[in-house]
């Protein structure tokens, strides 16, 4: 996702909702959040990646702006040096991460990175935090690891990919830690309004940066247009779907995008750029979104 997931401790579940409604949402938010990667595929090599991302922080905040102005009694002076830690952790470095890996590789191969986010949190937390991990979620980080092998062993026309696994690996593992600290120091706080001081923050820390590194030479008019689709659609929009989700339906079941983006992703570059879906992709994407799968907690039963 190239955007990152941090999950609202608080949500809840409605005791009804229309039974179309939850996949069209999931479906719509997996295909916008795989775009992110083609827009990221068109605007990085023009931008570079931190103009880029800072330029996406400013557009994904102000489209989330209202949700926090509500709630701005709740965000107290000494809330924002967690608030702009979360924002460099859990955006400004992944996000500019996975666009520094874009200029490197196809879509697909951040696409997919970015889906071990889900495990590298329950991995964050048994470390940091002493959470059980189980021994399916140990079987499913080994798996998801030998995906992340397979898929850095990999070619794209004739060039070596592993720099950008690596470096959308790396993403994926800060999005684990910032989902930890969303979870455990931002509680009580409205999920979208978090991701909106979040995204503000990790904006201005990394506005100065922006500046610096600002090309010199003329951007195209495609460009542009990728990197405000990739602020307002895939980081604002997609972020206020996902809430909306969570709140609707729970997190657990929410969570379930991350399965469909690197499907999307692939389709998407394979559709408007022309980019292949290679053997190694194909066996990393299996492994690693086998890996997210299994490393899901089982579902509860039904009362009946």
């Amino acid at each position: 996702m190239s955007a990152s997931v941090p999950i609202h401790p608080q949500a809840v579940t409605p005791t009804f909702n229309r039974a179309w409604l939850t996949p069209l949402e999931l479906g719509g938010l997996a295909a916008i959040w795989g775009a992110s990667f083609l827009f990221l595929r068109i605007a990085a090599p023009a931008f570079g990646p931190i103009p880029l991302v800072a330029l996406r922080l400013v557009l994904g905040s102000a489209v989330l702006m209202p949700f926090l102005w509500r709630a701005r009694s709740a965000f107290r002076p000494a809330l924002w040096p967690r608030l702009a830690l979360v924002g460099v952790i859990n955006a400004a470095v992944p996000f500019s991460l996975f666009a520094w890996a874009a200029r490197q590789a196809p879509a697909g191969v951040g696409a997919i990175t970015n889906s071990m986010a889900v495990l590298f949190t329950a991995l964050v937390a048994f470390v940091f935090y002493g959470e059980r991990i189980g021994g399916r979620r140990a079987v499913a980080l080994l798996v998801g690891f030998s995906g992340v092998v397979v898929l850095a062993s990999g070619k794209a026309a004739g060039s070596s990919v592993a720099w950008a696994a690596a470096a959308g690996t790396t993403g994926a593992f800060l999005y684990g830690i910032g989902a930890n600290l969303v979870r455990r120091h931002l509680t009580g706080l409205p999920a979208a309004a978090v991701a909106a001081a979040t995204l503000a923050c990790g904006a201005v820390l990394l506005l100065p940066f922006a500046v610096a590194t600002w090309p010199t030479e003329p951007i195209g008019p495609r460009p542009w247009l990728a990197a405000t689709a990739l602020g307002i659609l895939c980081t604002g929009l997609g972020y206020a779907v996902f809430y909306r989700l969570i709140q609707r339906i729970g997190a657990a079941r929410a969570v379930v995008v991350t399965y469909l983006v690197p499907l999307f992703a692939v389709a998407w570059a394979w559709l408007l750029l022309g980019e292949p879906l290679t053997l190694t992709m194909l066996v990393a994407g299996t492994l690693i979104l086998g890996s997210v799968a299994l490393g899901q907690p089982p579902a509860a039963p039904k009362a009946k």
